[in-house]
């Protein structure tokens, strides 16, 4: 069972108590047609309605720990209905976030299963204009050390050893799959063992056309690295350093306190210390998917 993010209890503790928002979670799937797409593609065993009821069940149970820990400003003079309303907006918040993390995980999995596609690819091409029956390479591929392509792999393999057809069971591999490019190179097997073209020929286009991929998304991503350079320089650099420097200037004149003057400079280093976070996130999301970075 796919663990929700955010979540105060166990998955198992929470599909019990899920069931009290089963209703509203069926109006919201009808919204939601992707849910399920993004589930299966997920690996999850649960179902779009299920998964949304767990979500509005752990959200409604961070609403309570948003609330409790937000109490103390009352203490400080902030007001009950300011403190209700950040708490609703952040468990309003949490919510999507459960909701996009089946995509989440969905394309994860693309980046792990396509930076090593190209050399299984590549195996493929080499053992097939050797000869090599196809289903022995996929064994090969199953067997051999191409992180996500050889577990997908090996599910297929599965499928055959348990009396499914070559052609069926890499269609159903195909469709379960995230990934466009490995979907590409699945369909243009199965098109060859339909029509009885050469295969290794099939699969010397998809090599060549991954390859050209592999070089737009490279020059892509350099492209990239400049303009986030700059926006790294603007907030973990240049703004702090401004914003320290002004708020000294001011405390100068202004008698602002020390605690409050404590409070700021704290509040600075840590929205610094997310900033760079989140810069680091966008920086490891922008990398080419085509690249092992092991």
């Amino acid at each position: 069972m796919m663990k929700i993010p955010f979540s105060v209890l166990p998955p198992k503790q929470l599909y019990r108590y899920s069931r009290y928002f089963r209703g509203i979670a069926q109006r919201f799937e009808r919204k939601l047609p992707v849910m399920q797409i993004n589930l299966n593609q997920a690996e999850s065993t649960i179902g779009a309605i299920d998964y949304i009821s767990m979500a509005f069940a752990a959200s409604s149970l961070m609403f309570f720990v948003f609330l409790l820990l937000l109490m103390p400003g009352l203490k400080m003079g902030a007001g009950l209905g300011g403190i209700l309303i950040l708490s609703v907006v952040l468990t309003v918040f949490v919510f999507f976030q459960q909701l996009s993390y089946p995509k989440l995980v969905a394309s994860r999995r693309v980046r792990l299963i396509e930076q090593n596609l190209l050399p299984a690819l590549q195996d493929m091409h080499v053992e097939l204009n050797a000869g090599v029956p196809l289903f022995n390479i996929l064994v090969n591929i199953s067997n051999g050390h191409y992180g996500e392509v050889s577990k997908e792999i090996g599910k297929a393999v599965k499928e055959i050893n348990s009396g499914s057809d070559q052609v069926n069971a890499l269609e159903d591999l195909a469709v379960r799959n995230p990934s466009l490019l490995f979907r590409r190179a699945l369909w243009q097997i199965v098109n060859g063992m339909k029509t009885g073209a050469d295969i290794g020929g099939l699969i010397g286009d998809v090599i060549s056309s991954m390859a050209d991929e592999q070089i737009t998304q490279i020059q892509k991503y350099g492209g990239q690295l400049s303009p986030l350079a700059l926006f790294y320089m603007l907030i973990a650099v240049i703004a702090p350093s401004l914003g320290t420097t002004f708020i000294i200037v001011l405390s100068s004149f202004i008698d602002l306190g020390e605690d409050t003057v404590k409070v700021i400079f704290y509040g600075i280093l840590v929205v610094t210390i997310f900033l760079q976070i989140v810069f680091m996130g966008m920086i490891k999301a922008r990398r080419p998917t085509l690249m092992s970075y092991d």
